[in-house]
């Protein structure tokens, strides 16, 4: 796959700092990032459903629709596969499409679309034709959305070569992701959680983006290296607060992105813990954590002072219930016992 083509500003350069007065919401960070680059480059167009008249099914793209108009805002019919075949179509002759899905769910009627044509045109045309569009949306479980609305799709998507992945877990990565992510030439799944929609944090002003395949270190310490992407990152640093009232400092590595996986970054954690615990909020079987920890078997065995251990959601359907649901996905209380169980 290509690499960011496009002028990125400041993508070689140190980040600006995670702490400041100016705090926003998750779902003001994506509409910064959309907005910027619409305004940079006018062949950036945003479609899906509620859009545009309902600023969004969670209000993400509140206002856009009176900044760019009907043109680049677009409402579209409740037609996943439709949409998104739009999209191939339209970025293969030079559009950037931004597609978002109310629910990564409902991305499963647009399975041929986005898994069989467009991680496969580039290579397929001979390098004549790629396909420069992010989808975004939301994805995973979390308030009470069913078994069929709650689908956690990274460990079914990331087994298709071709496509990007990006599952961040806080507003300040959530920008500077989706700034990179609108312009690499690649196409980009980009995955969003509705239970972080709302959530507060700084957000720089000025314009920054942040390099796929590059992992933040969100907490230091030498008992255990704690992995994990997404909304369960959270649940991690939950877990290393109450583990430190004990005296075990843990590494909390949040990957930002699984296509391309920083596991180099894991490995340096490794070498200097001898222990890890990957958190996953997919079911268990060939799930991302299942990958992260073949890697770490295969490159960093001589390393490893216990087994590593996995906590993923549990291997059933989502459960509705609010208390079978919280039982269901990762939580503080699992991942804590998980880093005592590898020391013994």
């Amino acid at each position: 796959m290509s690499s960011l083509t496009a002028p990125v500003p400041g993508i070689d350069t140190p980040l600006p700092s995670r702490v400041g007065d100016r705090v926003i919401q998750f779902r003001e960070a994506l509409r910064e990032a959309m907005s910027e680059e619409m305004r940079r480059d006018a062949r950036i167009f945003l479609m899906g459903e509620e859009v545009a008249q309902y600023n969004g099914a969670y209000k993400v793209s509140q206002g856009m629709l009176d900044e760019f108009g009907p043109k680049r805002i677009i409402d579209s019919p409740i037609s996943e596969n439709g949409f998104a075949g739009l999209a191939v179509g339209a970025a293969m002759y030079g559009l950037r499409p931004i597609i978002e899905f109310m629910s990564w769910s409902f991305s499963l009627v647009a399975a041929d679309q986005i898994l069989n044509n467009v991680p496969k045109m580039l290579y397929m045309s001979g390098g004549q034709w790629g396909c420069p569009v992010v989808f975004r949306g939301n994805d995973g479980a979390g308030g009470q959305l069913g078994s069929t609305h709650s689908w956690c799709v990274e460990g079914l998507y990331s087994n298709v070569p071709g496509v990007k992945i990006v599952i961040p877990s806080n507003p300040y990565d959530a920008k500077g992701l989706l700034k990179t992510a609108i312009r690499d030439d690649d196409p980009v799944f980009f995955l969003e959680s509705e239970r972080m929609l709302g959530d507060k944090a700084h957000v720089p002003e000025q314009e920054y983006y942040i390099p796929f395949g590059q992992a933040a270190v969100l907490r230091e310490g030498d008992a255990c290296t704690l992995v994990s992407f997404g909304r369960p990152v959270n649940f991690c640093l939950e877990a290393a607060e109450i583990l430190a009232q004990d005296g075990i400092a843990v590494d909390v590595l949040d990957m930002r992105t699984i296509r391309p996986l920083d596991i180099d970054s894991v490995l340096a954690s490794l070498r200097k813990t001898n222990r890890i615990v990957v958190v996953d909020q997919c079911w268990p079987f060939a799930s991302v954590a299942s990958e992260v920890i073949t890697q770490v078997i295969e490159r960093g065995f001589d390393w490893l002072d216990a087994a590593p251990v996995r906590v993923n959601t549990e291997d059933v359907p989502t459960p509705y219930a609010k208390n079978l649901e919280y039982a269901y996905l990762p939580n503080k209380e699992k991942i804590v016992a998980a880093v005592k169980k590898t020391l013994g």
